[in-house]
Formats: C-alpha cells, sequence, structure tokens
C-alpha cells in the first residue's frame, strides 16, 4: 500500500514539475512588442492588444503620440518595431528612406472627423453651430503633424470658415488629436474636431453630440501600419500585422470603434 501511494506521489510530482516547465518555457517565448500609435487609434489598440496577448501571449507595450512626432522619433532612432500612422504619407515616407520593411506597409483603418462635445445638445447635426455668434474656442489637432488637424482644416477652408474663425482667434491647437479632445473635456474650448474613434464607445454608440463631417470636405483619412526596419523583432512585428488585418474579431473591433476598413 505504501508503495502504491509512493508510486502515485512521485507521478503526480512529475506531472507539475512537468507543467511548470511547460509554463516556463511558455513565458520565455512571450516577448514584448514596442507599437508606436497615432493618438486617434490609441483606444482601440488597448482593446486589440488584450486580444492579441489573449491569442498569442505576446504583448504589445503602446507609445501614442502625433504621427509627425513619431515619425521625427524614428528618424532619430526610437526602438519602435511597428508603427500605426494616422496617415499613409508618413509610413511611405520611411519605406523610402529605408528605415521601414518594404512590402509591410498596408491600410488598416480608414479614419472618420467629427465636430464632437461631451454635452448633448451642442454640436447639431449639420454643424452649424460653427456659424454661431457666441462660438467658443474649437479645438484640433496641430495640423503640421496630426493627419487629423490637417483634415479638420481642409473642411473649414471648405466651408469657408477656416480664416474667420483664425480672424476671430477661435481656433486652439493641440499637439495631438488626444490634446486637442483633452482641451474640449476639460473646458478650455467649447467644442472639438477629433476622430469618430475617440467618442465611440465599447458598444459602438457616439457620446456628447456629434456632426460626423461629410468625408466629402476632407483628404480620406488612409492610416498605414508599417513594420520598421530597426526592429529586432520583425517576424513577430508581422505577425502583429497579419493578425491585425485578418483576424476576424480584431478587424470587427477596428469597424465597431468607429472606423471604415480598406475594400
Amino acid at each position: 500500500m505504501r508503495t502504491g501511494t509512493s508510486w502515485l506521489w512521485w507521478v503526480h510530482a512529475l506531472a507539475v514539475a512537468g507543467l511548470l516547465s511547460l509554463s516556463h518555457v511558455s513565458r520565455a517565448r512571450a516577448e514584448e512588442l514596442n507599437v508606436a500609435v497615432a493618438a486617434n487609434f490609441l483606444g482601440t489598440l488597448q482593446r486589440l492588444s488584450v486580444l492579441f496577448q489573449s491569442a498569442t501571449g505576446h504583448k504589445l507595450v503602446v507609445s501614442p503620440g502625433s504621427s509627425g512626432q513619431i515619425y521625427a522619433q524614428i528618424q532619430r532612432g526610437a526602438p519602435y518595431d511597428v508603427f500605426l500612422s494616422a496617415d499613409a504619407d508618413r509610413p511611405a515616407k520611411l519605406e523610402a528612406e529605408g528605415l521601414a520593411v518594404k512590402g509591410s506597409r498596408f491600410t488598416y483603418a480608414i479614419g472618420r472627423l467629427v465636430l464632437w462635445s461631451p454635452k448633448p445638445g451642442v454640436v447639431d447635426g449639420k454643424g452649424d453651430v460653427l456659424r454661431q455668434k457666441g462660438l467658443g474656442f474649437v479645438a484640433l489637432a496641430d495640423p503640421r503633424t496630426a493627419p487629423y488637424g490637417a483634415a479638420a482644416e481642409q473642411a473649414l477652408t471648405a466651408l469657408e470658415l477656416l480664416q474667420p474663425l483664425k480672424a476671430a482667434e477661435k481656433l486652439v491647437y493641440g499637439e495631438s488629436i488626444a490634446q486637442a479632445q483633452q482641451f474640449v473635456l476639460s473646458g478650455h474650448a467649447q467644442i472639438g474636431f477629433v476622430a469618430l474613434s475617440q467618442v465611440t464607445d465599447d458598444k459602438g454608440k457616439t457620446t456628447g453630440s456629434v456632426w460626423l463631417v461629410p468625408d466629402t470636405l476632407y483628404k480620406r483619412i488612409a492610416q498605414d501600419a508599417v513594420v520598421l526596419r530597426a526592429s529586432t523583432k520583425q517576424a513577430l512585428a508581422q505577425r502583429f500585422l497579419t493578425w491585425l488585418r485578418s483576424d476576424p474579431a480584431a478587424v470587427e473591433l477596428v469597424r465597431a470603434s468607429g472606423y471604415a476598413l480598406p475594400r
């Protein structure tokens, strides 16, 4: 009886040791991927990160900013593996400059611009609030570094409002679209031009009051991703981008966050 009990104990001990060993190997193989992301896509990427880690065991370390700021950081040697830009131009430039892996670039989302207030009833469905007397400050991202800021100025130009609002000193510029949104949230600006994704909750519903700016008023916001050539984890970086564009759950999350997808 003692012999049988001893034998069972050793079988159990070996099984536990084997599981611990496999767990250790799994953790050892899990890697961190440094992803630089345009501020408009930050919230979406944070949710995607949970899905990717669950599916692969690998963790995304996320660094947000304006596309222009990140582009400059990459030129100076920032240690990113992947760049998720808010435009197509900067990833293409990195590719031309030899700083991105050729053939890795693709459009992962198409952004939508909105005029927004966190308060119901402030922004009307046609954007006429921009012409109202007594209009407060209007926030937007710096058009030199943030594609959504450039899109906002393009829309205001098409509406023949850019110069009047500048002359009235009604425009306030954030370094990124995240800062532009913060200006509105803090009350420093009455309304602001932001990405639809920033004001869309997990259930796909918008918060506050929103005008979905017609996409005929601004240049199409094609957001491109690229693997960076300086990365020491190019295989994993490419695996992440392949997952991003093909995994059904990832694709649906991007769509539900307020983005259109390329056909």
